[in-house]
């Protein structure tokens, strides 16, 4: 389908929602619903995909930003996922290289560290078995010297060396949206900020939903055959399961981002918090390192989900305690994210980190699908599975045959269609483009960088820095708007651009300017462009609530 994923196309896909019916509706624009619906619609099945916010703003958008075998996974002996898991980052490097990539990690080993050097190498050459031997490269052990040359600024008092290893690092965000866009080129109706009211029931089966259209306030109704719950830490919710009886067990997980200059990290680095003993990483992302994640219980509703003081404050010390002339304080955090794991409730119960990164599809007596449980990384094995699901349940509502299996794993993402990164920001440098503004606009859009070089090349305010410190352009909020379905000013400068994050003071002093040009491109009127800035402040508000807090800790 060559319609563009605009706000206006949103509008024309609820209208046609509400006027015909589909076989298929996936409730959740997260990872694992915007894959459902992608591999649904490239097996010819009618797909419908409404989320109550932005595609990817829940679990799926506050990751830790990996594509990861799982190396931490073997610990608690989960084979088959860590083996599915580096299947899975094989494909995604392929299909989307411009939003996954390699990523290196050093594994430094000090005195008095739960994994000794021994138990190290034994669990890299499992990794890299379980991976086929056919990982981005092959472990490396390392030496004391051999850890000070790759992180000459890591703790020296106790080293005892330790080694390199491979994974790869992604863009969830957009890795989501690329996803969604892909679903609807191959005829899913797609729509975002339409929130499910309530299932509707045919014969005590579920048969649909009833939509609200949360920027216009229309209501619709959304018939179909099969309907399938990917709403994450949501699905109890969505399901109707009692509080008292839940389906899973969800763990919050915090990151923080603080100036890479400040800790010096060449490449990622694991940690084992001398803490806790959890495994934590230092990620490089451009300029800036981001420390995560934390793993604790919580029992707030995820729409209230965020960074609290204590999260800092323990990412912050275990920073410290591997780069101690770092001396990171909570005034060096630039931003924080944080949201809920929907995981199943195995394991040790005292233990959020033994909790299963496995999934189930549970079935209820209404004939409604969920899929819980999972990780970031297996999404498209996840999503192959259940529509399988769906494709049998289709047979037996109607009598049609089996479509045969999408190819997910060859057909590229938008964008994606080229392996030949290098070459795209070389033209884009031929077009005018600096090398960070040519590297920046090809790891945002793949091949796709033409489309929105022309465009910055209509108007010479479009091809200016919305923030001079930052490459993201004029053009690119544009394009989100015409091209990515973003309503709002959370879906332009925090998933579609990711100012929000990498500008400072959270891009306040733009905002005001990116209104005028929303409201400009989508009409509208004075009161929506108020609370659309209402609505941004509190995001800066709360991102940052966890400094009102620091009065009650201990930060020696």
């Amino acid at each position: 389908m060559d319609t563009p994923l605009s706000y206006e196309t949103r509008q024309a896909n609820l209208q046609q929602l509400a006027d015909e019916s589909v076989d298929l509706l996936v409730i959740g624009g997260g990872i694992t619903g915007a894959g459902i619906a992608r591999d649904a619609a490239m097996r010819g099945i009618s797909t419908a995909l409404v989320d109550k916010a932005d595609f990817g703003s829940g679990t799926s958008s506050i990751s830790s930003r990996l594509v990861h075998g799982g190396l931490r996974y073997l610990e608690h002996r989960h084979w088959r996922l860590v083996f599915e898991a580096s299947q899975e980052r094989r494909v995604l490097l392929r299909i989307a290289p411009h939003l996954v990539w390699p990523r290196s990690f050093i594994f430094p080993i000090h005195d008095g560290c739960r994994v000794n050097r021994w138990t190290l190498l034994a669990g890299l050459w499992l990794y890299d078995l379980l991976a086929a031997f056919r990982n981005v490269r092959r472990h490396q052990m390392l030496g004391k010297r051999g850890i000070l040359r790759a992180e000459p600024l890591i703790r020296e008092r106790g080293l005892k060396g330790g080694a390199r290893y491979y994974d790869a690092q992604c863009d969830d965000a957009r890795l989501t949206l690329a996803n969604v866009r892909d679903a609807h080129r191959h005829g899913a109706i797609v729509a975002n900020y339409a929130q499910v009211e309530r299932l509707e029931l045919a014969d005590g089966a579920v048969r649909g939903a009833h939509v609200v259209d949360l920027v216009t306030g229309e209501e619709i109704s959304i018939r179909a055959k099969v309907v399938v719950n990917a709403t994450g830490p949501w699905t109890d919710e969505v399901a109707g399961i009692p509080a008292s009886t839940p389906t899973l067990h969800p763990t919050k997980g915090a990151h923080l981002l603080v100036p890479r200059s400040k800790i010096g990290n060449n490449e990622a680095v694991t940690m084992i918090s001398p803490i806790d003993d959890r495994v934590l990483f230092a990620v490089p992302w451009g300029n800036l390192t981001y420390l995560g994640t934390t793993e604790t219980e919580m029992e707030a509703s995820p729409d209230e989900t965020r960074a609290t003081a204590e999260d800092v404050v323990y990412l912050l010390r275990t920073a410290n305690a591997f780069f101690p002339e770092a001396r990171l304080t909570p005034g060096d955090v630039q931003a924080t994210w944080a949201g809920l794991r929907p995981l199943l409730p195995l394991g040790d119960p005292d233990n959020p980190g033994a909790t299963s990164r496995e999934h189930r599809i549970l079935e209820d007596s209404r004939g409604l699908l969920s899929i819980v449980g999972g990780k970031l990384t297996t999404f498209r094995r996840m999503a192959a599975q259940v529509t399988d699901r769906v494709a049998n349940r289709l047979r037996s509502v109607d009598g049609r045959p089996l479509p045969p299996r999408a190819r997910t794993d060859r057909h590229p993402l938008p964008g994606g269609e080229t392996q030949e990164l290098d070459i795209l920001i070389a033209a884009a440098e031929d077009e005018g483009l600096s090398k960070a503004a040519a590297e920046h606009y090809v790891r945002t859009h793949g091949s796709e960088t033409p489309a929105v070089i022309r465009l910055a090349q209509t108007k010479p305010r479009l091809a200016t820095p919305v923030i001079a410190t930052h490459p993201a352009t004029w053009a690119q909020l544009l394009h989100a708007m015409r091209r990515e379905m973003a309503l709002t000013l959370g879906d332009l400068l925090v998933r579609r651009t990711h100012l929000f994050y990498e500008a400072p003071d959270h891009a306040l002093a733009v905002v005001e300017d990116v209104a005028d040009l929303a409201a400009q491109e989508m009409g509208w009127d004075e009161d929506r462009r108020r609370a659309e800035l209402a609505a941004y402040h509190e995001l800066a508000r709360r991102n940052n609530a966890f400094r009102d807090e620091l009065e009650d800790q201990d930060l020696s």
